[in-house]
């Protein structure tokens, strides 16, 4: 009987964690367990300081597309001892909407020094670090990283993720000979498997030929 009851409070889990998804949208990690994740925006370790709007249970979810092709990158890393780590995938616009009242609060500093410590608050519009539409609401754009599976550290990028400032650009001029390596080695496996990069953010990426290229979804993210 006690085994009966554990079985069904399991259940009753699954189901409180979980959605059904819109057609085309998968949990990753139903495709692919063994990537890791940090998904910040649940929490209050990201550049608002506080949760945000629309993220509601720490899980990853991209179009089934996308899912299947980080299956694939994440295969190639596996052979080298590596893992990808992912801190944002699908993004709801009511997230979106989230980002863009916090930039309009120019007295709302509480993370500058650790995300904008040389910008003015009042530029991350102008400079295009907050936007009122977000590729991520498509489903197919994620932000990650390579974790060293050795020593379960992220591999040295040069910045930090989320990191507003021209370190964060992938061909930063001032970077070491192994931080360029390390993005070098994150950029090329994502285009060995059809995903372009972003210039501006090390670790944006987006999966060519994505499947939803002009709507924006706003399901919560449990």
């Amino acid at each position: 009987m006690k085994h009966f009851f554990t079985s069904i409070l399991f259940i009753i889990s699954l189901s409180l964690s979980s959605q059904e998804l819109p057609k085309g949208f998968s949990y990753v990690n139903d495709i692919s367990p063994t990537i890791q994740q940090e998904l910040r925006y649940c929490y209050n370790n990201n550049f608002m300081g506080v949760p945000v709007d629309g993220y509601t249970e720490p899980v990853l979810i991209t179009s089934t597309k996308t899912a299947n092709a980080l299956k694939k990158v994440q295969n190639q890393l596996l052979k080298k001892g590596l893992s990808l780590k992912i801190f944002d995938a699908y993004r709801p616009q009511s997230a979106v909407n989230h980002f863009v009242r916090w930039a309009k609060i120019p007295s709302d500093t509480l993370t500058k020094q650790q995300y904008y410590p040389k910008l003015n608050k009042r530029n991350l519009f102008k400079l295009g670090y907050i936007a009122t539409r977000s590729g991520h609401s498509r489903g197919s754009s994620v932000d990650l990283t390579i974790v060293n599976l050795k020593t379960n550290e992220e591999l040295d990028m040069g910045s930090p993720y989320d990191f507003f400032g021209n370190i964060s650009h992938v061909k930063h001029s001032k970077l070491t000979p192994k931080q360029i390596a390390n993005r070098m080695l994150l950029r090329n496996v994502m285009l060995t498997h059809g995903f372009r990069p972003y210039s501006y953010e090390w670790w944006h990426f987006t999966l060519r030929n994505e499947p939803f290229p002009k709507k924006y979804f706003d399901f919560p993210i449990k």
